[in-house]
């Protein structure tokens, strides 16, 4: 079942259950029914999917979401904003979140948030998925949820997301860049790229990621890491 909630400049289209609230958001763009702040919720879907159309879990008790924002060019650097938004959001519920390049969430090393986006049309679609209640096993990586560390109210959580997605994608990129800084996941450390061990500096103004080997410094756009 389908309901239609106006939240401040949202309209929030919220369902039970559907296959996937990023697949939704499609839907509307390409009938011409989407518009900008458009938000899908959902309670759970049947097909949620993450990068690389890997399946993401998605039982009752999580966060489903996808947000519709009007975006005529695309934005390297938009990940960046939503990682913050995101970990901005699960901090202020005294949990202490870092970003896993570009924009995973983790807890305590734990992946509990993910996002995606993709591009259709003039719009951006900007999918979070985070781990409220339950939180699935996956063999790639260790996973948690918010319920082990604070009672969260779901409607909000979700109240705080959107203002913080309200806030930082539309802040000045400095203000972005030193706080991804903040809540970077082993800055200065060690990490794999493309199978060969590195250091991670962090990110440049223009959104790639630094990284060094002995001297020589890389810039890596969209490649995944591995910590």
């Amino acid at each position: 079942m389908m309901g239609y909630i106006n939240l401040a400049k949202y309209k929030l289209l919220s369902f039970d259950k559907i296959p996937s609230t990023q697949d939704y958001a499609h839907e509307l763009i390409m009938s011409g029914r989407a518009s900008d702040c458009t938000a899908v919720l959902a309670a759970a879907q049947s097909a949620g999917r993450g990068r690389y159309r890997r399946k993401w879990i998605s039982h009752h008790g999580n966060l489903y979401i996808s947000f519709i924002y009007s975006s005529p060019e695309r934005n390297p650097r938009l990940s960046y904003s939503v990682a913050v938004a995101v970990a901005e959001t699960i901090a202020s519920f005294g949990l202490h979140p870092k970003i896993k390049w570009p924009n995973d969430i983790l807890v305590d090393g734990m992946k509990i948030s993910g996002t995606l986006i993709e591009y259709s049309g003039d719009y951006v679609i900007i999918g979070i998925g985070i781990n409220v209640n339950s939180n699935p096993t996956v063999d790639r990586y260790k996973t948690t949820k918010m319920d082990n560390y604070s009672e969260i109210p779901m409607n909000e959580l979700l109240n705080r997301l959107m203002r913080n997605m309200d806030y930082w994608l539309y802040a000045d990129f400095r203000a972005v860049r030193a706080r991804w800084m903040d809540f970077g996941a082993c800055i200065n450390q060690p990490v794999k790229y493309q199978g060969e061990p590195a250091i991670l500096v962090g990110i440049n103004e223009n959104g790639a990621l630094v990284l060094r080997r002995d001297t020589r410094y890389l810039l890596v756009y969209g490649d995944e890491i591995v910590i």
